[in-house]
């Protein structure tokens, strides 16, 4: 070991030998991972669905014997908040979905010569909503989606006219 100066009090932990650091890596943003393809991703982790549909009943059942107040609760928060991860996901890969059938339609364009031609967003929220209207129709929900849409908006119409306090 180097010799140290009296005039400082020697560290209770020395260091003899120079320790290089760890150097921490985050595989989302490092190039040795590969590439990031959701659909790839998809496929290898399928069977994790089956497992969480697994748990998800397994849960179901404990909760229909559970007669602990704060138990049940708690096994419902679960369940919901599985049911919600479910939805999520199926959502996302419709829009996945979706994207890759106008990416197909842009390829057969120009296969066929003509220049492709890309959405904005506005358009492609447009065409989601168009969507989301015909399912809403198809599932008998469109008129209480509608009524609380009303509902929200003139919420918003009545905080932005003047109180009669300001008068």
């Amino acid at each position: 070991p180097l010799e140290m100066s009296a005039k400082k009090p020697v560290p209770f932990l020395r260091q003899v030998v120079p320790v290089r650091k760890k150097v921490q890596r985050d595989p989302r943003f490092d190039d040795l991972s590969g590439e990031y393809k959701p659909e790839i991703f998809m496929k290898t982790y399928s069977f994790l669905d089956s497992i969480k549909q697994q748990e998800k009943e397994m849960v179901q059942k404990q909760l229909k014997k559970c007669r602990n107040v704060e138990q049940k609760e708690k096994l419902q928060r679960l369940l919901n908040r599985m049911m919600q991860q479910e939805q999520a996901q199926k959502k996302q890969q419709k829009l996945r979905e979706r994207e890759l059938s106008l990416k197909r339609q842009q390829r057969e364009l120009a296969k066929q010569g003509k220049k492709p031609f890309f959405l904005k967003k506005s358009e492609k929220r447009k065409l989601e909503l168009a969507e989301k209207y015909a399912e809403l129709k198809r599932s008998g929900k469109l008129e209480s989606f509608l009524n609380k849409k009303r509902k929200r908006n003139a919420i918003k119409d009545k905080r932005h006219l003047p109180s009669q306090k300001n008068l």
